[in-house]
């Protein structure tokens, strides 16, 4: 009966004896694609959003550990939440760079040192 429990293509009738299940066998296709983003989450690990990118690499590695263990319904969507929070981590990492040099090019000390420069020239 331990095996009944173990293999899913095995199923237990209501005397509890296990009888095998040829059906399953023949409607079961090759596994979908594997779509887990692990590329591109990597990537995002260079952006400085880091908490964000850490969640996008977690959710990733799950995904592919449910797909190679067969739950290829919950790997493709923990590859969609790695995909979704990946974008938002590389968005994220691009208005921090943004918003960095906007401030490091606007502030007085950077323009009062560029007109210094070219008055004494």
């Amino acid at each position: 009966m331990a095996l009944a429990v173990l293999n899913p293509q095995v199923k237990s009738s209501l005397s509890g004896s296990a009888f095998f299940d040829h059906s399953s066998i023949e409607e079961q296709g090759p596994p979908p694609p594997l779509r887990s983003y692990l590329c591109l989450t990597i990537f995002t690990c260079f952006c400085p959003a880091y908490p964000v990118n850490i969640v996008a690499l977690v959710l990733s590695i799950m995904s592919r550990n449910s797909y190679y263990s067969g739950d290829y319904d919950g790997s493709r969507l923990l590859g969609r939440n790695a995909l979704y929070v990946a974008i938002a981590s590389i968005i994220i990492g691009l208005l921090i760079v943004a918003i960095s040099c906007i401030v490091h090019f606007t502030t007085n000390d950077f323009c009062c040192r560029l007109t210094r420069a070219t008055l004494t020239d």
